[in-house]
């Protein structure tokens, strides 16, 4: 189990784009230990990139803005009570179901 997952909303630690809050669009699990493990989060870390036309497959070229990866260590999780960062922890139900929560508060990030 993770602490982050995509659909998660996160709050940017580091970077350009400090302190901007997206939700994880994809998590990117790199085999390389060196790289880690990056995140794509929503409208934030915007790049250009060039794109050539490619007419079999109906691509326009230009200029395309679209997010970059970041690394998980430059995000944390966004705990809507406070609208701060918060730290995640792991902790077993009576059922048996291990779940995520917010440590500054004991609340259940998802059942």
């Amino acid at each position: 189990m993770q602490k982050l997952k995509s659909g998660d909303k996160v709050v940017v630690l580091a970077g350009r784009d400090k302190g901007k809050h997206g939700t994880i669009l994809r998590i990117l699990n790199n085999k390389c230990a060196k790289k880690g493990i990056k995140v794509v989060v929503e409208g934030v870390n915007l790049v250009k990139k060039h794109t050539k036309a490619n007419p079999s497959k109906e691509v326009p070229g230009g200029i395309i803005e679209k997010e970059a990866a970041l690394h998980i260590s430059n995000v944390a999780i966004l705990n809507s009570v406070t609208n701060k960062a918060d730290k995640v922890g792991f902790k077993v139900l009576q059922n048996g179901c291990k779940v995520r929560y917010f440590k500054s508060n004991d609340e259940v990030i998802d059942v």
